[in-house]
C-alpha cells in the first residue's frame, strides 16, 4: 500500500499530505472497490486508530490533520466550529481574477439543496500569465491566474463553488469546472487532475499550549503547470507568507 507522506506528528496529533483520488475515510456512496481512503491507509501504515478532523475534497491534494486518540480528537473539535483554525490553499484558475486582493461572499445551498448558507472566500492574486493557446476557440490566447485562497465559511465544495460562481474556474474541477478548459489541460499538458492544493494549516496545539503550523508541498501535477507558465516554485515564498 501507498505510504503517505507524514507532515506533522507529536504525541496528539498527526498530519498528512493527502494525494489526489483519495477520499478522506470510507462512505456509503462511494461504489468503487479500488477506491482509496486516507483514514485506513494511515491506520495501515502507523499501526494504531486516527481520527480524521476535518476533510478536504478528493481531487483535491494538501495538509489533513488527524486525531490520535478520541480525546485529541474531541479537544480540538471547537477550533473548527468556531474557524480559529486557519487554512490556506493554493489554485490555477481560468482568467485575470477581478482583483489583486478580493473577497467572494456569495451563499451557498447546503448539501447543493436549497437552503443557503452564509459562505465567504478571501484570495491573493500571486500570478498571472497569458500563453499562446486558444484553450476554447473563443480567442487566440488564454490567461489564468495563480491565486492563494482562505475559505471564512467551510461549505461544501465552497471553494470551487465560488469561484464557479466568478467564472474563474479551478483548472481540473469535473465536477463545478469548465470541461473545455479541462479538455484543454488534458490534450496539452496531461493535466488529469485538480489544481487546488491545501497548502498551509494552523492551529492551536491545545495539550502543549503551541501555534503549530503545517505546510504540504505542491504535488508533481501543480508544479509541472507552474513550470509550463514560467512561474518558479522559489518565487512564491515571497507571497506565501
Amino acid at each position: 500500500m501507498e505510504q503517505l507522506p507524514i507532515l506533522f506528528e507529536d504525541q496528539h496529533y498527526i498530519a498528512i499530505n493527502k494525494p489526489s483520488c483519495v477520499l478522506v475515510h470510507k462512505t456509503p456512496l462511494e461504489k468503487d472497490p479500488e477506491a482509496l481512503f486516507a483514514v485506513q491507509m494511515l491506520e495501515h501504515q502507523v499501526g494504531y486508530k486516527v481520527y480524521p478532523l476535518h476533510r478536504i475534497d478528493r481531487p483535491t491534494t494538501g495538509v489533513l490533520l488527524f486525531g490520535k486518540s478520541a480525546k485529541a480528537a474531541s479537544t480540538i473539535q471547537a477550533q473548527f466550529i468556531d474557524h480559529s483554525i486557519k487554512k490556506y490553499y493554493l489554485a490555477i484558475l481560468r482568467g485575470y481574477l477581478p482583483k489583486a486582493h478580493g473577497m467572494i461572499d456569495h451563499p451557498l445551498a447546503k448539501d447543493l439543496e436549497f437552503v443557503l448558507q452564509e459562505a465567504k472566500t478571501e484570495y491573493w492574486t500571486l500570478k498571472q500569465c497569458e500563453i499562446p493557446f486558444a484553450s476554447t476557440g473563443r480567442y487566440p490566447s488564454s490567461r489564468y491566474s495563480l491565486a492563494k485562497i482562505y475559505p471564512h465559511t467551510g461549505r461544501m465544495h465552497q471553494i470551487r463553488r465560488h469561484f464557479a460562481h466568478l467564472r474563474h474556474y479551478i483548472i481540473g474541477d469535473t465536477t463545478h469546472g469548465d470541461n473545455r478548459q479541462n479538455n484543454f489541460f488534458s490534450s496539452q499538458f496531461q493535466l488529469e487532475n485538480m489544481l487546488l492544493h491545501a497548502w498551509e494549516l494552523t492551529f492551536f496545539q491545545p495539550f502543549s499550549k503551541e501555534s503549530i503550523t503545517i505546510k504540504a508541498d505542491l504535488p508533481l501535477h501543480f508544479l509541472s503547470i507552474m513550470r509550463e507558465f514560467n512561474w518558479p516554485e522559489k518565487e512564491l515564498s515571497n507571497h506565501l507568507v
